[in-house]
């Protein structure tokens, strides 16, 4: 197969990092000999994790043979520029490769990157032969590595779970949604009004900030009519080591078997950190729905939704 060429002839420097995680700090030059992947992310992206279950297989199958992989941290949310929550996030996601922290974007305008996900691969000489933007191309990515590598090994297989596990992009129908000002689409302003599909609404006293909506006291909703498989939202307590009891209904009923990873059968769970929450998982037929999520207390902030 013929390699791609990317906007970059060589592999940019990572001096713009502000710290990092599973690695002293890299340099270009002293990854060259190596063949480099350069995955950019961010830790509450559904996009990305549902790649992570192929990067994470690449860096255990290649590493051995010369690959060495190179996450990008660069935030999208606040709370995503916590050291902490990103060590955390890392830890419970199983990613082990190197982690260059980008809290500022200087990495990603290093490479002139735009997206999250965002794969780049780079020969023995550090030029740049193949990128990837946004999900899919795995078959692809693979036979540049294996390439550049010399290796002509069958392609990697990954057990997916959890967020890794590919959207169902026959049923999805519901788009990411933003819940701050600066980028909310199809909010209705009133309580208990009659969505329709991929409208939203808020019951209770919320503020609407450019990035959020916040929680200003107990009792208060969010209502979503969607289309999909699953209901994921990145939300959070005010500050770390908060915790806020949260219940999850689909078309006004417990989710029973359709509940996501962080909630149970009777639509109850606990937002204890900042970042993604898998809320419903529907098995079977797809079709419109409504779900809603009540918060019995204050302070919860909810940041986007999104589907799969």
């Amino acid at each position: 197969m013929s390699l791609l060429g990317a906007r970059h002839q060589t592999l940019p420097d990572f001096d713009g990092a502000t710290g990092w995680l599973n690695s002293d700090p890299l340099t270009a030059e002293g990854l060259r000999g190596n063949v480099v992947l350069v995955d950019f992310w961010t830790y509450t992206c559904i996009n990305w994790l549902r790649t992570l279950g192929f990067v994470r297989a690449w860096w255990e199958k290649y590493a051995d043979k010369g690959l060495v992989v190179v996450g990008v941290h660069t935030p999208e949310f606040p709370f995503e520029h916590d050291v902490d929550n990103v060590r955390e996030a890392a830890k419970e996601m199983r990613v082990g490769y190197p982690i260059a922290l980008d809290p500022n974007f200087a990495v990603w305008r290093a490479f002139d990157n735009h997206y999250w996900p965002a794969v780049y691969i780079a020969d023995a000489e550090g030029r740049i032969q193949h990128h990837h933007f946004g999900e899919g191309g795995f078959e692809e990515c693979e036979q540049v590595i294996q390439q550049l590598l010399g290796s002509e090994d069958g392609f990697v297989s990954p057990v997916l779970e959890g967020f890794e596990v590919q959207a169902d992009w026959a049923n999805l129908q519901s788009p990411e949604t933003y819940l701050g000002y600066e980028q909310a689409q199809n909010f209705v302003d009133r309580e208990g009004a009659e969505l329709r599909l991929n409208q939203w609404a808020l019951s209770g006293d919320w503020s609407v900030e450019a990035g959020k909506s916040v929680l200003n006291r107990a009792g208060g909703g969010i209502a979503f009519r969607f289309h999909g498989r699953d209901v994921n939202l990145v939300m959070g307590p005010p500050s770390r080591g908060a915790s806020l009891p949260f219940r999850v209904s689909v078309d006004g009923e417990p989710p029973g078997d359709a509940h996501g990873l962080d909630v149970d059968e009777d639509g109850r769970g606990t937002l204890s950190q900042q970042r993604l929450y898998q809320l419903v998982r529907k098995p079977g037929a797809i079709v419109d729905r409504t779900f809603e999520i009540a918060f019995d207390a204050a302070g919860a902030e909810a940041y986007c939704f999104t589907f799969g």
